[in-house]
């Protein structure tokens, strides 16, 4: 029992946050919308507490169309006022706009480059496998690495923003590129 509670302590007995470590964090994720929408729950984290994001979520996924890049790339200034007045969203103006600078820059990824889909980028580099940590306790874990710093620097190349490498590793977790559930965790050792 006591691994259980070593590996869950993030979730401070919250039932979103426990269902969100054991059915999503760490768990690889290849879909470009749900792969856009975690770059955006990421982003507009940054400041505020996960479990924040976590209560919001569903507001937050309404409010900015289910995350459907295409549709959010050609918000007007009058849907970016709206959204400010939605309480059930974080409102903060550099946020609203980086979701809407963001879809337009992953359709810019897509169109522009050699990669097909947002899954195809961001999972090559790691040649599409899941990069799996062996940490024994949440300290070990660190806020940043190489790779969350390489893949910020190019995703700010490309135009994106609030992608920080601190973001990024925050987000390589969210969508199952690490795995970072703890040595012992039974999320770790399920099949998936």
């Amino acid at each position: 029992m006591e691994s259980i509670n070593k590996c869950t302590e993030w979730t401070k007995n919250d039932p979103m946050l426990i269902e969100y470590h054991d059915k999503r964090w760490c768990k690889p994720c290849h879909n470009d919308k749900e792969l856009f929408a975690m770059l955006c729950l990421e982003g507009q984290q940054a400041g505020l507490s996960w479990t924040t994001i976590i209560h919001k979520e569903e507001a937050i996924r309404k409010a900015f169309d289910d995350f459907d890049f295409n549709v959010i790339a050609s918000y007007s200034d009058k849907k970016v006022d709206e959204l400010m007045m939605n309480e059930g969203i974080i409102r903060n103006r550099m946020k609203i706009r980086s979701v809407i600078q963001n879809a337009k820059a992953l359709i810019g990824l897509i169109s522009d480059s050699d990669y097909k889909s947002f899954d195809e980028y961001i999972w090559h580099f790691t040649e599409g496998k899941q990069v799996v940590h062996h940490f024994s306790d949440l300290s070990e874990m660190p806020a940043k690495d190489e790779l969350s710093e390489k893949i910020s620097k190019d995703l700010k190349r490309r135009g994106f923003s609030f992608v920080g490498p601190v973001i990024i590793y925050s987000y390589l977790q969210g969508i199952g590129v690490y795995d970072d559930h703890l040595d012992g965790c039974p999320s770790k050792l399920a099949d998936y």
